[in-house]
């Protein structure tokens, strides 16, 4: 079994969020078997800044699907939105 990298998109609820922490809470949602490999930072608009971590999962049904619902259930998040998957 292979495995995909994704980068997940996702939005903080308010410019005054965390990052830090945030990103933190984001490491602890994830399903057994995903990693994330890395976090980038993206600047969307008025102060508010997106998160962008890569994200490794096993190459199986469901693909980034538990990941994105785990992210979501993150309080503090207001969305999650897959930007690029491809396999590793």
């Amino acid at each position: 079994m292979g495995k995909v990298a994704a980068k997940i998109k996702v939005m903080p609820q308010s410019p005054e969020i965390d990052l830090d922490d945030l990103q933190e809470k984001l490491e602890d949602s994830l399903p057994e078997g995903a990693k994330i490999n890395g976090f980038e930072r993206d600047n969307v608009a008025f102060g508010l800044v997106a998160l962008l971590p890569t994200v490794i999962v096993p190459d199986d049904a469901g693909g980034t699907e538990a990941v994105e619902e785990r992210f979501a259930s993150v309080e503090q998040v207001e969305s999650v939105e897959v930007q690029n998957v491809g396999r590793i």
